[in-house]
Order: structure tokens, then sequence, then C-alpha cells
């Protein structure tokens, strides 16, 4: 069945029916990290949520190149065009060579990613590794009349860009606001106006990471290296661009300028963003240093974390949210995740204990056939990922009702059932088992020495030693072994 999929467009804020430019073929770019420090919470959220486009145009047949940049240059402190070079600052306090601090927090970010059982790119450029493709956007911009030359470094030219143009189409910022806002600071330093920002900078003597360029040594400007990469791998127009909502003002909507100003029009189609994490309210960021790292996440080691949670149940309270709203922190909200995940991974296991009967009642049949387009409805409308979810508890609710006997489902349903509720969860939503499912070696194991005690307390209950019956369940349930005695006999699962 086709499947009609309604995209958010920031640039027109409207939900817009997608249509790829060469279908079946999709472009999608998303703004990775800055490589200087462990990903945190605020990191996820926009690796979740593209992972989850990434997914579904894959299942809906498109042929996607996903390509996903890591930042190891020229992002400057506060975003800024004056400071530190994040990375650089960083090598610095550690005494180390600055490709090796952005390896090494590269390597801990795919760490991170596989741990959330984020798929990873097609292709995930380095900034270091296009400084001639962004040389070259730089000079095409000259070329256009765009930019201006000033003491070794280049600026975009924003005033003369929005008489022939319009800078702030996405962000709806006002330019003649923002340079009345700034007339005090002109003529300050090398720029014309304090709201141009830097295509290429100059490098000071005690700079590190510095190429060669046709205007001195240097380094080129944060926001070259998305619309570079961009176009070098998905082509001078292509479907969607992607990231967090904080890279609205500036970083894309300066991509726009310098891709309308090097080309003479726009390279993206959708433009699309996650809104942010908040801890109180605020959003969490390194700036700010109020960030929960991902590895702290999984080890309880912070001061406002009350335990650990696991990959999946962070991957959950993300998707329990709709991508475009706001997720404030909070151990209650992760400890309703963590039960939420739990409750759909018991429900899945639960499956295999369900009993078939020739044909299904009828509100059962009626919810099984229906529960796939659904769930389809949700995604299609701008990737409702809690309505996806809520639909999936719906469905926990009907497994558990037919092992209480209270409904009854055919063969046919239940496999129906199964691949609706796998197909959701697993391939499309991303979550995983972390149990490690029936076939886990250790699971098994378990099994077998659980099995052989609650065969003991079958006979203890037997020979009515009530006392001995209550005492092994007690132990089990102290072990973290629910039992539970059904119409069909015992059944066990462990708890985490």
């Amino acid at each position: 069945m086709e499947q009609h999929l309604l995209i958010y467009n920031t640039l027109t804020r409207t939900k817009e029916l997608f249509k790829p430019l060469h279908a079946p073929n999709v472009g999608m770019y998303v703004c990775g990290p800055t490589v200087y420090g462990d990903a945190h919470l605020g990191h996820a959220r926009p690796a979740i949520t593209f992972d989850i486009l990434f997914r579904y145009l894959k299942h809906l047949g498109y042929k996607v190149r996903y390509v996903r940049n890591i930042t190891d240059v020229g992002h400057l402190e506060h975003d800024a065009d004056e400071g530190d070079d994040k990375i650089e600052k960083k090598a610095r306090l550690e005494q180390l060579e600055p490709m090796e601090i952005a390896q090494y927090y590269t390597n801990r970010y795919h760490q991170a990613m596989d741990a959330l059982n984020v798929l990873p790119p097609s292709i995930e450029p380095h900034a270091t590794g296009h400084i001639i493709e962004q040389e070259q956007l730089v000079q095409q911009i000259l070329d256009n009349g765009y930019a201006y030359e000033s003491n070794g470094s280049v600026y975009f030219d924003i005033e003369k860009y929005d008489k022939d143009h319009k800078y702030g189409i996405l962000s709806h910022r006002n330019l003649t606001d923002m340079i009345n806002n700034s007339r005090e600071l002109n003529g300050v330093g090398e720029k014309k106006n304090q709201v141009d920002f830097a295509l290429w900078k100059k490098a000071t003597p005690e700079h590190i990471m510095r190429w060669p360029s046709p205007w001195g040594d240097g380094f080129p400007g944060w926001h070259c290296e998305c619309t570079a990469m961009g176009r070098k791998y998905l082509g001078n127009h292509f479907d969607i661009h992607g990231g967090g909502m904080d890279l609205v003002f500036p970083h894309h909507e300066c991509e726009i300028a310098q891709a309308v100003a090097s080309q003479g029009d726009q390279m993206v189609h959708y433009w699309m963003h996650n809104n942010m994490i908040t801890i109180n309210g605020q959003k969490m960021g390194k700036s700010l240093g109020n960030f929960i790292t991902l590895d702290q996440f999984f080890t309880g080691n912070h001061a406002s974390l009350d335990q650990a949670y696991s990959p999946m149940t962070i991957r959950f309270f993300i998707l329990s949210a709709h991508y475009r709203g706001t997720v404030d922190f909070s151990n209650e909200a992760l400890l309703a995740a963590q039960k939420g995940y739990e409750r759909l991974m018991n429900a899945i296991d639960d499956l295999s204990r369900v009993q078939v009967v020739a044909t299904s009642d009828e509100p059962t049949a009626k919810f099984v056939k229906e529960l796939r387009q659904r769930c389809y409805d949700a995604m299609n409308d701008d990737f409702m990922t809690p309505l996806v979810i809520s639909y999936l508890f719906e469905a926990c609710h009907l497994i558990n009702s037919i092992l209480d006997h209270k409904a009854n489902i055919s063969a046919d349903d239940l496999k129906e059932l199964t691949d609706t509720m796998h197909l959701f969860t697993f391939d499309l939503l991303g979550l995983k088992n972390e149990k490690g499912a029936n076939n886990d070696a250790r699971e098994e194991a378990y099994g077998k020495v659980v099995d052989m005690v609650l065969d003991l307390r079958a006979k203890a209950k037997a020979s009515k030693d009530w006392a001995t019956s209550d005492q092994i369940r007690d132990m089990l349930a102290d072990a973290g072994f629910e039992i539970k005695d059904t119409k069909d006999g015992v059944a066990w699962k462990l708890n985490k």
C-alpha cells in the first residue's frame, strides 16, 4: 500500500507532501557533532530523529544517501567569528594535537551512537578533508560579488546579498533590525557590518589548524563546510537538510545565503529541525555547562541522576515526544520511559506464549487488521512517534488480554500482530531488546535453571507444601525473577 508522507518544512512553516527531486533516490544531509567533547543527551536527539527518517524512507523503498558530517575545524567559541576554535582550545588544554582530540571524540561519538542503535550514515565527511571544496565555495561567492576580503580573511556581505535576494527567510529575522542593533559596532574590526559572517579566517601565528589559500594561511568559517560537503555528495539541489532547532540561525540561514550567493538558488527542498532537550526549561548544551553525557546516563555517574539509564531507555524517552516538541529532562520522565520500554519488550516476548484459536473474536480481528495502517498514518503525519508508541501499547494490552483468556486470536492474526509490532518497534523505531531476546545464551541458561526450580515448586505445591512453594517464589523474586501463575501454567520473566 502506497504511503503519503507529510514533512514539516521549517522554510515554509507548513507540512508538505514529500516528493523527492529524483525518485526513488533521496538526498539527505544532517549536521553532525563538533568533536571536542563527549556526546550528551542533546546530541542524541537529532541523531535519533534523523535515524527514524532514514529508516522510514528506506522502508518506503527510497534509495537514500544520508550524509552526516563531522565538524573538526572552524567552529569557534559561542558560534561566533572570533575566539578560539573549540577543538584547538581543547587540544591546548590536553596538550595534544587537535586531530587527536577530533579522532578521540569522533570514536566516542560512534560508540554512543552504536549503543543507541543509530544507523551509520551513508557518508560521514570531515570538514578538514574538504578544505579545497570550501575554498572553491568562498571563491565563487567572491566572484559573484557577495563577499569581500579584509586583512587576509573573507567575509560574507549580507547587506549586498539582501538587496538582491533575501536574508532571513528560514529564521524569519529582519536584516534591517539586525543591522540597526549592531550599528554601534560597525567599523570596529575587519567587517563592514557586524552581521557579516566569516567565510575564511586568517590564522593568527599561534593557530595550529591552518591551510594555504588565495587569501593567505587560514581556515574556513563554520558555515562553509555543510554547504560545500552537501553539494559535493548530494548535488546542487537535494531533498532534505536536517539538524537541531538551534542551528536555524545562524548556521542554516548562512548556509542558504552561501548556496544562493554561489550558485544562484537554494540547494535544499525540505528543511527539518528537531527541538531541544531542556533541563529545568533551559537548553542543554556544552556552552551552558548543564549537559549530561550519554556515557553518564548509561553508568548513572552524574549528580543529577538517580540511577543509570540504558541506551534503549534513552531512545524510548526521546521517541516518546514528537521531534518538534521540547523534551524536559527529569528522572521521573526517564523512569517512566524505562517502564514503558520494558512493557513493550515484555509484551513482544509474550507473543511466543500466546495460544491461538481457529477464529479471532471480532474486536481482536478488527484491532489487528487496522493496527499496521494506524501506525503508518502516524509515521506519515510528520513522524508522530508518540502516537505509534501509544498504538503499540494498545497491542500490549491486547496481548495481556489474550494471555488472561479475555480475548481470542487466530494464527493468521497472531502472525500479522507479531509482524506489525516487530516492524514498528525494531525496524522503524529502532528499539532493540536489551535483554538479548530469548536466543541469548545467558538467558537460555537462566531459563533452564528457573524451569528446574519451578519444577521443584510445582512438586511442593502438589504435595501441599505451601511454605516451600512460597519460599521458592520469594527467593526467585529477590533474585529479579517475576513469577506468575496462569491457567496455562507458570510464566516467568527476568526483570532488569
